[in-house]
């Protein structure tokens, strides 16, 4: 063989390889609307954050606004720092309201007026707190020196454990505070209201945020439940909010709630009402790429699902996953953590769209009644454009992933029946996460008496664009020979306010007008106008990108 020959040969291996490698994939999706699966619950309409004085600032505001909007149900709101002592300063990780002091004799002194406006905040809007009796004011806590941390992202996590996170010298004091709080609410808001409420005691007790024992936290539990439950027997009240990989300290809690013997009442078992934990996956960079983890955070899922399942004492009780996120430091941006460089563009709503889906597959798969799961998510009032904070908008624009949001609140009625030849099944997911050469093209469905809705993504671990895919959907059981259907798009075209800020040159202090493009860039683009279509003569098909996220909307 001559050498040109072995030169041809070799070069039209690497172009068939090329071509085989970039080639187009082919979903093949069938919806079958009349296979009811279960009750499309909005699992989805909770969301949270460290800094609670954000709440009623300029763009907190702003954004819990549009929250409230995209959601047909009130949305549910969790947020630290409820009752750490300060003068209301915002920072990074960090947030007070000063409820508690005490007088020189000791006695207790209550000043409602900040967590009043947080939840005035909420209410106005129609939300509802997931409140967290958390953290120790600084009068009560037994090592409260240093109190006030000075964190900064860059700077070693420990520095924000100061005397919030220690146990109170008085555990009398902290359940009447609870008890006092509760009774508040209750004249302010009324006892109908504060009832739809969810009320759960700290965060992470099993890992960095609690430096006291177990012992010692079951013991603030029961007080604060006592003093929750004394204002309010109907309050609904419930624990631990452990780590992604806090299953075995979640058993013993539960364990504690239904035989031990309880701390404040003497009593046998303390009150539970839900039963919360987090759940976390883990982006690394490998060789220059961001590499999302999906599996992690679907297997602390399971893991806590599988130890609420042992206790046939608790069969049915409402579950809310307090935190369920790609990762852990929502307040870690880009420049020190460059793993979460994912955040600001369609990996971070391509993710959310495959991982939401996931779970409610693995909700299905253990029975289980999960009434939400919390995105830690919010905001980062004054800060550089598009740090890579993991947040829905940055300087009152919205980000890609706030769009998946809204389309999931287009969704009602009862999943469906769905299958893609591109989709990766949940055991594979939950096996090795989504890492073979294609990616995931998947679907989730739902039907109610008018309308139907199919939200498709294309999604990978690996942070990096891909060819354009070509998706085929057949469109059964509607019983119609001619529906509309509309069609919304993220993608880098589309519904992305931070591609927008990239063709603008990426201003760090844009202008009016630019602000006002970056908005309407931000908003949810249909593509196209409305498509008269017959389900009956085919598949309806389209073309969706890698990282691209699509919903039909059918009537």
């Amino acid at each position: 063989m001559s050498v040109r020959f072995k030169l041809s040969f070799i070069f039209l291996c690497c172009c068939i390889f090329h071509l085989s490698v970039n080639a187009q994939n082919k979903a093949d999706i069938t919806v079958n609307f009349d296979k009811k699966i279960s009750e499309m619950k909005p699992i989805w309409a909770w969301f949270g954050y460290d800094e609670p004085n954000y709440t009623y600032m300029k763009d907190g505001q702003k954004l819990l606004t549009d929250i409230s909007k995209l959601s047909p149900v009130p949305v549910y709101v969790r947020a630290h720092n409820l009752l750490t002592s300060g003068d209301g300063t915002p920072a990074l990780k960090w947030g007070s309201t000063n409820v508690y002091t005490e007088d020189k004799k000791g006695n207790p002194v209550y000043n409602w007026t900040i967590v009043d406006r947080i939840f005035d905040t909420y209410i106005k809007r129609g939300m509802k707190p997931l409140a967290q009796i958390g953290f120790m004011p600084e009068a009560l806590s037994t090592k409260p020196q240093p109190y006030q941390h000075k964190w900064k992202p860059g700077t070693r996590y420990e520095e924000i454990l100061t005397g919030w996170a220690y146990p109170p010298k008085d555990y009398k004091k902290w359940g009447n505070l609870a008890y006092e709080w509760v009774k508040h609410c209750v004249e302010r808001y009324g006892k109908k209201e504060v009832e739809s409420w969810y009320w759960e005691v700290w965060n992470e007790a099993d890992g960095a945020y609690w430096k006291g024992t177990q012992a010692e936290f079951f013991k603030l539990y029961d007080y604060a439940a006592d003093g929750v439950k004394r204002a309010l027997p109907t309050a609904k009240i419930g624990g631990a909010n452990v780590t992604g990989g806090g299953s075995r300290y979640l058993d013993a809690f539960i364990k504690h709630c239904l035989v031990d013997t309880n701390y404040a009442t003497g009593k046998t078992g303390s009150p539970l009402d839900a039963v919360l934990f987090h759940a976390k996956g883990s982006p690394k960079v490998v060789n220059g790429l961001v590499v999302m983890n999906l599996r992690t955070e679907l297997r602390n899922v399971e893991a806590n699902y599988k130890v609420i399942n042992k206790y046939p004492q608790i069969k049915n009780i409402p579950v809310i996953i307090g935190e369920f996120d790609p990762e852990g430091c929502a307040a870690c941006g880009m420049a020190t953590n460059p793993e979460n460089a994912y955040r600001n563009g369609t990996m971070y709503s391509s993710y959310t769209a495959a991982s939401f889906a996931r779970l409610y597959q693995l909700t299905d798969q253990y029975n289980i009644n999960l009434l939400g799961a919390v995105s830690w998510s919010f905001e980062f009032e004054n800060q550089p454009w598009f740090a890579g904070f993991r947040d829905l908008a940055t300087n009152s624009v919205n980000k890609p992933v706030l769009n998946v949001f809204k389309m999931l609140g287009m969704m009602s009625g009862n999943r469906v029946e769905t299958t893609s030849n591109q989709m990766y099944p949940l055991q594979t997911v939950l096996d090795s996460s989504i890492r073979k050469p294609s990616s995931d093209i998947g679907v989730l469905a739902a039907k109610s008496q008018n309308t139907a809705t199919v939200m498709i993504w294309n999604y990978h671990d690996e942070d990096k664009k891909g060819n354009i895919d070509k998706v085929s959907i057949s469109l059964k059981g509607l019983d119609r020979k001619s529906i509309t259907v509309t069609r919304y798009l993220i993608d880098d075209k589309n519904s992305n306010s931070y591609e927008a800020w990239k063709k603008m040159g990426s201003p760090q202090s844009p202008t009016s007008s630019q602000i006002f493009e970056l908005k309407k860039s931000s908003e949810l683009k249909s593509v196209g106008n409305p498509i008269k279509f017959n389900p009956n003569q085919g598949p309806f098909q389209f073309e969706l990108s890698r990282q691209g996220v699509t919903l039909l909307s059918i009537k």
